[in-house]
């Protein structure tokens, strides 16, 4: 707590600080809240120099792209996305750097809006598809070259294959132990032969500057509840396919189980949600979506559950270095939910296709 101290005195030099507490529910940076006693508030970061090697790179990307989204914004009045700003130090920096190399970054607080591990009502995944569809329309025209990437090979689901291969061939015991890892191993099997459907295809499908982790609970609602307001956890802004988010996106909202559950096995994606979040999305940027796209958008929504479940189960067998867990097992169970989840999307396949279809039919009669 005491470098903490430090990095927000960085920052603000000389303000009293009334609260200085850690924010529970990040998998990779560690978060806390500030609040001075004057009352302002602010969300103070320490990056995670496991997984962001580079991290002034991640910080020059929050920069610029919540600057070209200020200016963006102005032309399209209908669009009304908060985004959480960095606080520079009187002396114009936006790191604070401690004794040992690590990075820090303080952000402002978006006010009056609360955060959501699920959700359960239609209007609320529409309400995350318009907003995750304004943030793409956002960025539409920034050019990728402007931009580092933060996680080269992020959503490069062959990689993550590769690596898990890697790790099981490395074990000394050479077998899987227990039912549950049994299980996710007969997972991957299964599957591994879609893993490169995307890559296959890429040449055709859109590409942008994506958000890359835009989970349910990287949404802010208004204290209602009931609209979206602004995206946070920017760090994997990146060049990517539209498809990826929309993949993310789906897999976690279609999800009210929840992705920390004592029975991965009663996992169902939820189609009335799926059609929900892409009708809200379809209004927003339908017309980014080319004919490949849509095509594939069920695919994409598997193949994401799929990567996680792969990354989750990796990281288990390997010591659980990247992903922050409470207990050794966690990211074993973490994996069992996107396999279960993955194993959903398959089964449900025909419908949810029928579903999309009559989103685009009617998004496109909307428009006439």
């Amino acid at each position: 707590m005491r470098t903490a101290r430090s990095a927000l005195d960085f920052f603000l030099p000389g303000r009293r600080v009334s609260e200085l507490v850690p924010v529970a529910g990040g998998n990779v940076n560690d978060s806390l809240y500030v609040r001075l006693s004057s009352g302002r508030r602010y969300i103070l970061q320490k990056l995670n120099p496991s997984v962001f090697a580079q991290p002034e790179q991640v910080i020059a990307n929050l920069s610029m792209v919540t600057d070209y989204c200020d200016r963006e914004k102005s032309k399209q009045q209908q669009c009304l996305i908060r985004l959480p700003r960095l606080i520079r130090s009187p002396a114009g920096r936006t790191a604070f750097i401690d004794p040992i190399g690590h990075y820090w970054r303080l952000l402002t607080w978006i006010e009056e809006t609360c955060t959501m591990a699920t959700i359960n009502f239609e209007e609320q995944g529409r309400a995350i598809g318009r907003l995750l569809g304004c943030f793409h329309h956002l960025l539409r025209d920034l050019p990728v070259g402007k931009l580092y990437d933060p996680l080269p090979g992020f959503h490069h689901t062959p990689t993550y294959l590769h690596r898990y291969d890697q790790v099981v061939g490395s074990r000394s015991e050479g077998v899987f132990s227990g039912a549950r890892e049994r299980r996710c191993a007969a997972f991957i099997d299964e599957y591994r032969d879609r893993a490169g459907i995307l890559e296959q295809h890429r040449r055709s499908l859109s590409a942008s500057i994506i958000h890359g982790d835009p989970k349910v609970g990287n949404f802010l609602f208004d204290a209602g509840g009931e609209q979206a307001v602004s995206l946070i956890d920017l760090d994997t802004i990146m060049p990517g396919l539209l498809l990826h988010d929309l993949g993310d996106c789906l897999r976690s909202c279609c999800n009210p189980a929840g992705e920390e559950v004592d029975s991965p096995e009663r996992i169902v994606f939820d189609r009335s949600l799926f059609a929900a979040v892409m009708a809200g999305y379809c209004e927003k940027a339908l017309d980014l979506l080319g004919k490949t796209d849509r095509d594939l958008l069920i695919d994409a929504v598997f193949l994401i559950s799929f990567e996680l479940g792969i990354r989750f189960f990796t990281d288990y067998l390997a010591g659980n270095s990247y992903f922050k867990v409470e207990r050794p097992e966690q990211n074993l169970q973490r994996a069992l939910v996107q396999f279960y989840l993955a194993a959903s999307i398959d089964n449900q396949r025909r419908v949810l296709d029928l579903l999309w279809q009559q989103s685009i039919m009617a998004a496109d009669t909307s428009c006439r």
